[in-house]
């Protein structure tokens, strides 16, 4: 059976990244050698290059930038070394040519990729890795949470400071605050760019 690529997904702050450093944990208290990736833009920690969750845990990762070639960089790790496993936190951030990179890694280097993120931003637009993930991973795996209706959380809800609603700005934006939301509660129609209204009577 050859290696397969998973992509990990699920709202903001259902515990993503404690899930990865698990994984990661799991593979090295056997004795196996994983590579760990997030993007440079994160720097929640402080500092880009670290992975940390909110619960307290952290490592050390590999920044990488949308412009880097995944594949050579995993393939020079795995020459210096058996590489067991690659995990990559904030995966929504990869470019569409990284992810076809992670499929060579997987078919070619036979290496399992482990991707974990968001599927879409506050306007409920997908995001560039995440549209390609979804579509070429092989397994597909939900991290489920909930939102403060009860109901479960899928889209992710800008807040500013003051914990209103923000429904404008660059899709990209660390350091904002964030809730997940069910679609109800975050009212789709309302806010998605595609152009279209819940008819008046229905409100």
């Amino acid at each position: 059976m050859g290696a397969k690529l998973f992509f990990y997904y699920s709202a903001m702050n259902a515990g993503k990244s404690t899930t990865l450093l698990q994984a990661d944990f799991n593979y090295r208290e056997q004795g196996m050698k994983t590579m760990l990736f997030t993007p440079s833009l994160d720097d929640r920690a402080g500092r880009s290059g670290v992975i940390q969750s909110r619960i307290g845990i952290q490592a050390n990762a590999t920044v990488f930038d949308k412009e880097d070639d995944l594949f050579l960089e995993i393939r020079r790790g795995h020459m210096e070394g058996k590489v067991s496993c690659v995990l990559i936190d904030e995966a929504q951030f990869l470019s569409q040519k990284q992810v076809l990179q992670l499929t060579a890694v997987c078919d070619r280097l036979d290496i399992p990729v482990l991707c974990y993120g968001i599927r879409t931003d506050f306007l409920g637009e997908p995001f560039e890795g995440s549209k390609y993930l979804l579509s070429w991973a092989e397994e597909l795996i939900e991290i489920k949470t909930v939102c403060k209706s009860g109901k479960k959380a899928t889209m992710n809800a800008r807040l500013d400071a003051d914990n209103n609603r923000v429904l404008s700005g660059e899709q990209v934006s660390i350091g904002l605050n964030y809730e997940a939301m069910s679609r109800k509660a975050f009212d789709l129609p309302s806010v998605s760019p595609a152009g279209w209204t819940v008819p008046d009577d229905l409100n």
